[in-house]
């Protein structure tokens, strides 16, 4: 999953005007209307549905979100499960909800169904049940990504029992794999194998949605418009190696460490684009304080040393702003009364949009400046990419819906650190757009942790909110 938090987990500095802003219901339950009584039964479903790759199958929620459509009056043609038989729990589904002009390009709803592991012993409460409680729902999933899943089901239900034509094909479609655990990454798969039926002008998917502070104000409501791309390079030395009685300097652990320690003192530089430009520029005014005045003078000058520590503070905002490097494994020695033969490291980088990963490597072999030190760089399975344009066709309806539901809480692009299956279709030339119009806590509703949650005030608002911005979207000229 993909939204970044706000930076800070306190906002007590906020101008008042956002601080009398709305609050998001907390400890009540938000009332239940008739028209949310079928969404909430497929959100359930979808929940309690087992999708972890270790014990879950993604193929049997992709059947039982295609029944509930079938049930609602979908042609079975216009239905596509797809899996492959060495992986046949990581199925999928494609729907298609035909337009009435055939020359205006689809668009495209994308949603993984897979979730991250989730140990019974572990959680407060049965991860694998829906629970509402204080106000909130509860379940691995809940927020990650299996409310916007339901949403897009729900939205396409509500399309036909409604006989509702749009002017532009809907399509959905419902993937496997993005949380990792397996080889099989249904988006990937569709945009390398079955371009034609998700082919769309744009699409629409997680990676970004509202913030709020610690109190629930709503902050603003962010949009997915780019993702860093994820590289891995390993480090090594090779060594005779001898007898740990007789040391020597020319160690391969040394050398590593060496090499480890000059990385971790490396910065790469501030980069600034259209995505985290504006983003720096519009939270300014909504944080204010030290945090807003730094961001406004970075966006003044991205060379502002000053500036830029204050905001890298922050891991989220520090992530942001430049190409990160870290290692992440370390391997070494072969026997604990030897000197090591070999010692290995990987670096894992996320490196900002536009930029070559080989040039990444060329500055990690300056900065070690060894060579001793061999540097490999991994195969990666997307090739860097610039994020999708934020043109008005886009951003416009965003911003008109956000001010009708929540007047004054200003909308932000968002340059996400981590990756989302978004990045595929982007690259597979379908510009891939995150929003969800679910607003979260600062700590994203446990996402990928214990006891998942989100607000039901949330996931019922945005339930509103997506299916007003696909129809927008839907009778675009």
């Amino acid at each position: 999953m993909t939204l970044s938090p706000p930076p800070g987990r306190t906002f007590t500095p906020l101008l008042g005007a956002l601080a009398s802003l709305c609050l998001l219901a907390g400890p009540a339950s938000a009332q239940t209307r008739p028209d949310q009584v079928a969404f909430r039964a497929t959100y359930k479903e979808l929940v309690e549905t087992n999708t972890t790759a270790s014990s879950g199958s993604c193929t049997l929620a992709a059947e039982r979100m295609a029944a509930r459509l079938r049930a609602a009056g979908f042609p079975e043609q216009n239905l596509t499960s797809f899996s492959l038989p060495e992986f046949p729990k990581n199925g999928g589904l494609v729907a298609v909800y035909p337009g009435r002009d055939a020359k205006a390009r689809p668009i495209l709803l994308l949603a993984h169904i897979d979730v991250v592991e989730a140990r019974r012993a572990d959680w407060t409460r049965d991860p694998f049940t829906l629970i509402e409680e204080g106000g909130f729902f509860y379940g691995r999933g809940s927020a990650d990504m299996k409310a916007q899943a339901a949403i897009w089901v729900d939205t396409l239900i509500r399309f036909q029992t409604s006989g509702y034509k749009p002017r532009r094909t809907v399509k959905m479609a419902l993937t496997c794999g993005e949380e990792g655990g397996s080889p099989f990454n249904g988006a990937t798969w569709l945009v390398n194998n079955r371009r034609d039926l998700i082919d769309a002008e744009f699409a629409l998917n997680e990676g970004a949605g509202g913030m709020l502070d610690d109190q629930g104000h709503r902050l603003a409501h962010a949009v997915e418009a780019g993702e860093k791309t994820s590289q891995n390079f390993r480090l090594e030395v090779t060594n005779p190696g001898g007898h740990s009685s007789r040391p020597v300097p020319d160690n391969a652990i040394y050398h590593l460490a060496d090499a480890l320690a000059r990385i971790r003192s490396y910065e790469f530089p501030v980069q600034l684009n259209d995505v985290n430009r504006t983003y720096l520029s519009r939270m300014s005014t909504v944080l204010g304080g030290e945090t807003g005045k730094a961001m406004a003078d970075l966006v003044t000058d991205p060379a502002n040393l000053r500036a830029d520590a204050i905001l890298s503070k922050d891991p989220s905002l520090h992530a942001i702003l430049r190409t990160t490097c870290v290692a992440t494994t370390v391997e070494a020695g072969h026997a604990a009364n030897a000197l090591p033969q070999r010692a290995q490291a990987n670096i894992n980088c996320r490196i900002f949009p536009g930029v070559n990963p080989a040039s990444v490597r060329e500055t990690l072999e300056k900065t070690i400046n060894d060579p001793q030190v061999t540097i490999t760089q991994a195969p990666s399975r997307l090739a860097p990419g610039a994020g999708p344009p934020l043109t008005p066709r886009i951003m416009e309806p965003i911003e008109r819906l956000t001010q009708k539901m929540w007047p004054g809480v200003p909308v932000v692009p968002s340059l996400q650190a981590w990756a989302t299956d978004g990045k595929a279709l982007t690259a597979g030339g379908i510009p891939t757009y995150g929003v969800s119009a679910l607003f979260f806590e600062p700590d994203l509703g446990r996402i990928h942790g214990l006891n998942e949650r989100i607000s039901v005030q949330s996931v019922y608002e945005g339930r509103d909110f997506l299916y007003d911005l696909v129809r927008i979207y839907a009778e675009q000229k």
